[in-house]
């Protein structure tokens, strides 16, 4: 009798395991403690300003803190593989610009983590990269830049945030695509670039709208042209590079979501579910257009297209400009 109610207990404490084991899977459950998005860059900028509109939104959706983390580092591997190895349940995501999941495999040597390996899980939206020149540049357009460039080789100053940015590699993909050749100035984040833009220390300088619009607006610099692939409601008079006679010319600063490799589909969904949820918010709406972010929202499918597409267009532009880190 006594060996028949053990084992009944076995059973039955088996079970119990083997329910609470499945619901990471089923997604039933979740959230059902803090979840952390991990930022692999410093705070201030757009990713971190963007996370943090969506992470508030979920807190109160679920009940749960949302946390955000920076850990910065290496062009956004250290955070990266900080989640690539955190267990696979949902609870820490990677929220990041493209880079850690696109370009960063050409061009450092080697990662610690598989960039290949994340699960998608929804792209937040995007913002533009616009192109300025200082106040008091001759060139008045892109033609008129690009042809100062091929008349006066390398003496266009050509500022960016670093090497191997998105402004960095703007910067290659112009000169590609025209034949023009600058002079590339990086600096160590964008405060620095656009101070010596707006001081006329360099010339021109490819960054985000959100941070170069008050400038363009003051009349400290002026921005020439956008990198989106449709003229900008804020700057409707302004030309894309596109339109400027540069076929196909796309850049921005993405906000992705990522999580570990084997998360849970059901998991995935639920989180894409909820974003694609607050992304409709009127107030977050605003909130985000007012850092001139478009919304894209959608599914991982897209996402994960997204990714590959951005990883093909500029692996063969770093190739072309021989672009390396160490």
């Amino acid at each position: 009798m006594l060996t028949r109610i053990l084992l009944s207990a076995v059973l039955v404490l088996g079970t119990s395991v083997g329910t609470a084991m499945s619901q990471p899977a089923s997604g039933a459950n979740f959230p059902s403690q803090p979840i952390r998005f991990v930022i692999p860059f410093p705070a201030g900028g757009g990713v971190d300003a963007t996370s943090r509109i969506v992470a508030e939104k979920l807190q109160q959706r679920w009940g749960q803190p949302v946390i955000v983390e920076n850990r910065t580092g290496a062009g956004g591997n250290v955070g990266a593989d900080n989640v690539s190895a955190s267990a696979p349940d949902g609870y820490s995501l990677l929220y990041t610009a493209a880079g850690p999941l696109t370009i960063n495999s050409v061009l450092y040597k080697k990662l610690s983590y598989d960039p290949t390996a994340f699960e998608p899980v929804v792209r937040i939206g995007f913002s533009p990269m616009v192109l300025a020149v200082r106040k008091d540049f001759p060139a008045k357009s892109v033609a008129e830049l690009v042809a100062y460039g091929k008349a006066n080789p390398g003496k266009t100053n050509f500022a960016s945030q670093g090497n191997a940015t998105t402004a960095h590699l703007s910067l290659e993909l112009l000169q590609q695509l025209t034949g023009a050749k600058f002079t590339h100035v990086p600096y160590r984040g964008t405060a620095p670039a656009m101070a010596d833009l707006v001081a006329g220390h360099v010339d021109a300088l490819f960054g985000e709208i959100a941070t170069l619009l008050p400038l363009h607006a003051e009349g400290r610099i002026r921005i020439i042209a956008s990198a989106a692939d449709r003229r900008l409601p804020s700057i409707a008079d302004i030309p894309t590079l596109q339109e400027a006679g540069c076929p196909k010319f796309r850049a921005e600063a993405s906000f992705l979501l990522a999580a570990p490799a084997k998360t849970p589909a059901a998991v995935i969904s639920k989180l894409n579910e909820a974003i694609n949820d607050v992304l409709k918010m009127p107030d977050v709406q605003a909130k985000l257009a007012a850092i001139q972010v478009i919304i894209t929202g959608g599914t991982p499918a897209t996402m994960k297209q997204y990714v590959d597409e951005e990883t093909t267009r500029w692996t063969e532009v770093i190739r072309q400009a021989n672009v390396k880190l160490e």
